[in-house]
């Protein structure tokens, strides 16, 4: 199942697209303004100006599924990713039942863009810190963050799994999510263009 959320670009001057747009940032739980309750922090997305944000749930696809393209229709491709019902407690999902793992390589998946976005957010829960790095069209890191730490549940971690992990910088064609040595699992992943 995919859902967006799409501002109407035709009906609006930009400077009343940008306080559209900090309207849907602004946390209100269960409504298509946050994406079905995929709340953002106030103003973290105040500054985008997106036409569309897209959010990739992964509960169509079958247990042990190898993601690749079945999101190429909404402009993203997969690599070293499989789609997984959690048994081990430590890694539950953000929404649903399901999520994404790296495999069969641990530790590392990879995202491609068919069209530059300027946002991405996912949830991710690993045994390590989690570094999420977006290239651009000729593969040069633009931006990095990464999480604080190993974050399971059920664990002697100090973080709360399914931490969120973002990026805001335009011209976005690939990404990684990189656990060294450890293994992660992202869910409710969306980008916006």
């Amino acid at each position: 199942m995919t859902e967006f959320f799409r501002v109407p670009t035709d009906q609006a001057p930009i400077r009343d697209q940008s306080r559209r747009w900090a309207d849907f940032a602004e946390p209100r739980p269960f409504t298509a303004e946050t994406l079905y309750g995929v709340e953002f922090g106030k103003g973290e997305l105040a500054n985008c100006l997106l036409d569309t944000c897209i959010r990739l749930d992964w509960e169509d696809l079958q247990c042990f599924e190898k993601v690749d393209c079945q999101f190429q229709r909404w402009g993203v491709t997969f690599s070293n990713a499989i789609a997984l019902r959690p048994s081990n407690p430590a890694y539950p999902a953000y929404s649903g039942v399901m999520v994404l793992i790296g495999a069969p390589k641990s530790g590392c998946m990879e995202v491609t863009f068919l069209h530059p976005v300027r946002f991405v957010s996912g949830f991710v829960t690993a045994s390590r810190r989690t570094v999420l790095t977006a290239f651009d069209r000729n593969n040069r890191a633009i931006v990095q963050t990464e999480s604080s730490g190993a974050n399971l549940a059920n664990s002697d971690s100090h973080h709360s799994p399914n931490v969120r992990l973002s990026l805001n910088m335009p011209n976005i064609y690939r990404l990684t999510f990189n656990v060294f040595d450890g293994q992660l699992t992202l869910d409710d992943f969306c980008f916006g263009f």
